[in-house]
């Protein structure tokens, strides 16, 4: 469970087959408020069963860094004032995204999408599946994918036998993707609303995506709508942006990738090309504020719209509008 359209309907799929089943959601620490209080609630909407929370743990990930840094980073040729400043923000923070980029020193990216295995796979993996197939149940995995969403998707099964790194447990675990052949988000929507369930708020905003607010991925026009209706949002990410550049090697780590903007790219090579990047830094010309600013324009990202319209009045595409 994600608290979004998809794991809802999946959810209320289950109820609809008349079994017993367990709902799991993974606790990333990167969620809104809303999206919280749409999961914790589907039991009372439904009657289906509560959903459990799982969360990951990156203490002995952030303590074994630790020692590293002591012990390698300086002969290593990182600087003194880097190592100090490293060691003094690494320690848990009990939030399951922040400590991850700390261990990682950085933010994922769509190259590098480290999040969705560390912060939900592994956690179901370890903490719900892998303590059932153990005991030598057969576990049926229902996941809530549409063909619809990608190229990769329309050619998944809606069944199939996974082994892998599961061989060596007694049970079987199988996938069962119950959404796979629904074409459009009307019907999915339908689903949910059979069983009382209205979709998370946040749809309703015009956002796409609702599993992590925002979401590394997320599209310009979803950040600025973030901007204009969440900006606490925005003041989290500007702070989680500082402490992870402090246990960086290279100084610095932005939420979203600087090549998203082609002006701030532009800039960030000319740094670069100089041999000036490391010593001219900074979160105000590269971080999340600056890259707010350009999910506003258009034009590349060099001109602000005359006639765009305020981030309020955009219909939602969902179609999901009361």
């Amino acid at each position: 469970m994600s608290g979004g359209k998809d794991s809802t309907a999946t959810y209320c799929r289950a109820i609809e087959r008349g079994i017993e089943f367990r709902a799991v959601a993974a606790d990333t620490g990167n969620e809104h408020p809303a999206t919280y209080e749409a999961v914790n609630t589907l039991h009372l909407k439904t009657g289906g069963p509560r959903v459990e929370w799982v969360k990951a743990n990156f203490d002995k990930q952030i303590g074994r860094k630790r020692w590293f840094i002591e012990n390698h980073w300086q002969g290593a040729g990182v600087p003194v004032d880097i190592v100090d400043r490293a060691l003094d923000v690494l320690d848990p923070t009990g939030n399951p995204f922040l400590d991850l980029c700390l261990w990682k020193g950085r933010f994922p990216s769509r190259k590098a999408q480290f999040c969705t295995e560390e912060l939900k796979i592994k956690p179901i993996d370890e903490g719900i599946t892998r303590p059932l197939l153990a005991t030598g149940a057969t576990v049926i995995s229902w996941q809530g994918v549409r063909a619809a969403e990608s190229e990769v998707r329309r050619h998944l099964p809606p069944f199939q036998r996974i082994g892998g790194q599961h061989v060596d447990l007694p049970g079987k675990l199988y996938v069962y993707r119950p959404l796979l052949r629904v074409d459009t988000v009307e019907e999915v929507f339908a689903i949910a609303r059979r069983h009382g369930v209205e979709p998370n708020p946040l749809y309703r905003w015009g956002l796409k995506r609702v599993g992590c607010f925002p979401c590394i991925n997320c599209a310009k026009s979803e950040l600025a709508l973030v901007d204009g209706h969440f900006p606490e949002q925005i003041e989290r990410l500007e702070a989680w942006e500082a402490i992870v550049s402090e246990a960086c090697k290279r100084g610095h780590a932005t939420f979203f990738n600087i090549v998203n903007d082609p002006v701030m790219e532009g800039e960030w090579l000319a740094l670069e090309r100089d041999g000036l990047a490391m010593q001219r830094f900074s979160l105000e010309q590269f971080g999340i504020r600056r890259m707010v600013e350009w999910a506003k324009t258009d034009r590349g990202g060099r001109q602000y719209s005359l006639f765009a319209r305020d981030v309020s009045t955009i219909c939602n595409q969902w179609g999901a509008c009361e």
